[in-house]
């Protein structure tokens, strides 16, 4: 008889345990897709806070268009980098995949933006593929290492 008693608490705690360990890893879809529109929010407007202190460099100094690509392409990364991170460090799970998913729509919302701006992909079609990856990469990796 206290084997069985013993052993009907056993279960209980599995079960309570079970539920507990459930709610924590499932994330309501409506905050995920807020928080996944906060932080590319985040992203756009750290981007224009680098690129503008990147022309304010530029008047200031005279750099080099080569220089200026590098830094463009730098704050490309950086600012995926993150994303990923932050993707990644909410999630928990998958967190590269979380952060590929960063540097992906990052890279699609830059790609939109491109087009309406430059009235098609004439433009942007030489450096599309390069700037593709080193955004999906670079937010991967911020995924993995959150």
């Amino acid at each position: 008889r206290a084997f069985s008693v013993k052993h009907r608490h056993m279960i209980k705690h599995r079960e309570v345990f079970r539920e507990n360990s459930m709610k924590e890893k499932i994330t309501p879809v409506p905050s995920r897709f807020t928080f996944i529109l906060k932080c590319l929010l985040l992203s756009y407007l750290l981007t224009t806070g680098l690129l503008l202190l990147l022309s304010l460099m530029l008047y200031r100094f005279q750099l080099s268009e080569q220089i200026v690509t590098i830094c463009i392409t730098c704050i490309y990364i950086l600012v995926t980098f993150l994303a990923g991170f932050l993707f990644g460090k909410r999630e928990g799970n998958r967190k590269f995949l979380w952060g590929l998913l960063a540097g992906i729509l990052y890279f699609l919302i830059l790609f939109l933006l491109s087009m309406i701006v430059n009235h098609g992909l004439s433009a942007i079609s030489g450096r599309l593929f390069t700037v593709l990856f080193l955004c999906a990469g670079s937010g991967m990796l911020g995924g993995m290492l959150s």
